[in-house]
């Protein structure tokens, strides 16, 4: 071997440092403008993924929701009342198992709302995709898999 080439497994860690450069400000990019059209829907990015999270699990109290988004029970609290004045969601009366519990779930408004944003971020995101050449859309399309993988929450 070269003693100037660099070895197999250095070479791999720099290829995958130069690809986390690469992707880390188009991913960033991309979040901070789907954040945008959560705003443009009347919601915060954080509303949009409380609404999703609730919607997903239904009936979710609010310490476990505040857990599965990696927040205090406090500041969840805080989201959660929030939430609910603005008629996005609701608490269940009580949980059959645990009279203490409260569940929560979406509203009727809550899911129009919740809806609304995803329609604005489908919508931003579509345009965009229809300006790339077909083969960038492949490539993104092969891409979606590993990227979901890679943000972990699935």
């Amino acid at each position: 071997m070269n003693a100037l080439a660099p070895a197999p497994k250095d070479r791999a860690a720099r290829d995958i440092l130069a690809l986390a450069d690469a992707l880390r400000p188009a991913l960033l990019r991309a979040s901070r403008a789907l954040r945008r059209e959560s705003q443009r829907a009347g919601a915060s990015a954080l509303d949009a993924q409380l609404l999703g999270a609730i919607k997903k699990n239904a009936g979710v109290g609010v310490s476990e929701l505040a857990e599965r988004e990696q927040m205090t029970r406090a500041s969840m609290s805080g989201h959660v009342k929030r939430l609910e004045r603005a008629g996005w969601i609701a608490r269940a009366e009580h949980d059959a198992q645990d009279r203490r519990r409260v569940g929560l779930s979406l509203t009727a408004k809550g899911a129009k709302a919740l809806e609304a944003i995803r329609r604005r971020r489908n919508d931003w995101l579509a345009a965009r995709l229809a300006a790339l050449a077909p083969g960038d859309r492949n490539a993104l399309a092969a891409a979606a898999a590993p990227l979901d993988r890679l943000a972990g929450d699935r």
